[in-house]
């Protein structure tokens, strides 16, 4: 059965591509014209051909006088398509079907009004694909890199159920609540990292600039400097002659970890484990990795995905590869026939509270709804753990980098007071 699976998903794959090559290019046409009541108007649309644009405007009444193909800027680039694209999308698509609005209809609707060159490239692709008789899931499958296996899986339960307006709501509230949650990280990772920088990038400037002009002084005293003192002023030496090397070396370290994180996967699996023990950070990260995995879950089960399958995307999105692995034996133990939450306790993870609640939703049959309101706990406990990370981060920010320039100043003032001791 999964052989038969691969090989329809495989075939569906060559018949969208092939669909997708075979297309006509769409540009974008500026034009200008007459309307039904005389007065001149212009405006944008996208299609094919000038003759296809023509044609699109007699149709409503316009008379064309001048249609002509947008040139490209070269000094403004096109906007890229985000996340939070995707879920907008998304969510304007659920209240349309929602309010009736043909699913061809609200496509087209939405390739003509967004403000994003790419995206309405993108639904006009997608469009094409529908109106020539594909089915959605199938027409959003080649665009993996803004729809990915979960989306499109749930669009095709969607279909295959009749509820494509209630899967379309689910995926922009998990979609929605995704992308809050991953901005509230990128936000509590960004303040221990601003103080690194910061602190750096101070004593980096005062060992190159100020504490020369103090050395110059020091050299017409004729006496010994004091320990900390030419410390100091023997770090700013190595600076001023070696400062490139500094610099390439923090550029190789940079470079050598993003080149490390793409290629290998057990230097990323390290890299989580790291991040979960680090203060502070590791306990959102936790959270934050529950959160998703409860939101996910809750998502594909109440879309009418089996639990197999449900968990095996969870553990995808959970974000960290110490869950990913854990939801996985989780996923084998209820292959077997053990219960979620015995197989998760198992685990040694997950928290007494998240296996209660799972239990519960299993003995009641309401397991979305419990594991949405776990996610819902989890999601509140990130937003305050961040807020009380913001919070804390501002002063230890300014105690860092007062002790830094402190400790310089005070390591430029000593022989300044020696001396004045001595006299």
């Amino acid at each position: 059965m999964a052989t038969a699976t691969a090989r329809r998903k495989s075939s569906i794959n060559k018949k969208s591509k092939t669909n997708t090559k075979h297309q006509p290019k769409v540009f974008t046409f500026q034009w200008k014209g007459v309307n039904r009541d005389g007065q001149r108007t212009s405006g944008e649309l996208r299609g094919a051909s000038i003759a296809e644009i023509r044609s699109v405007l007699k149709a409503q009444g316009v008379t064309p006088k001048g249609v002509r193909k947008k040139s490209a800027s070269l000094f403004k680039s096109e906007k890229k398509i985000t996340a939070m694209d995707i879920a907008m999308i998304t969510r304007q698509i659920a209240t349309m079907l929602s309010a009736g609005v043909p699913l061809v209809t609200t496509i087209e609707l939405l390739g003509r009004g967004h403000e994003k060159a790419k995206v309405r490239e993108l639904l006009a692709t997608i469009l094409n694909d529908v109106q020539s008789g594909i089915t959605l899931s199938d027409s959003l499958r080649p665009h993996r890199l803004y729809f990915d296996d979960l989306y499109v899986d749930l669009v095709a339960a969607g279909e295959h159920s009749g509820s494509l307006d209630a899967v379309f709501d689910r995926i922009a509230t998990y979609r929605e609540k995704a992308e809050q949650l991953k901005s509230k990280i990128k936000k509590a990772m960004f303040y221990p990292a601003a103080v690194v920088v910061v602190a750096i990038a101070v004593t980096v400037l005062l060992l190159l600039f100020v504490v020369p002009q103090f050395e110059d002084i020091f050299n017409g005293f004729g006496a010994e400097l004091p320990a900390f003192t030419q410390i100091v002023i023997d770090i700013s030496r190595w600076l001023q002659g070696s400062w490139y090397f500094f610099v390439i070396a923090i550029v190789a370290a940079v470079w050598l970890f993003k080149r490390a994180h793409r290629t290998s996967q057990s230097f990323r699996d390290r890299v989580d484990e790291f991040l979960l023990k680090i203060p502070a950070i590791g306990n959102i990260l936790h959270k934050a990795a529950m959160a998703r995995f409860a939101r996910t879950l809750a998502t594909t089960f109440s879309a009418g995905v089996p639990l197999i399958d449900g968990l095996e995307s969870a553990a995808g999105a959970s974000g960290n590869a110490v869950y990913k692995k854990a939801l996985l034996k989780v996923r084998q133990e209820v292959m077997s026939g053990m219960q979620m939450n015995v197989a998760m306790r198992t685990t040694g993870l997950f928290p007494d509270m998240l296996t209660q609640m799972v239990m519960i939703g299993e003995e009641s049959g309401g397991l979305d709804d419990m594991l949405n309101k776990v996610a819902n706990i989890y999601e509140m406990q990130v937003d305050d753990a961040v807020d009380g990370l913001s919070s804390l981060i501002e002063p230890i920010m300014m105690v860092v980098i007062g002790t830094v320039v402190g400790g310089l100043i005070v390591a430029m003032y000593l022989p300044i007071f020696e001396m004045g001791n001595v006299v």
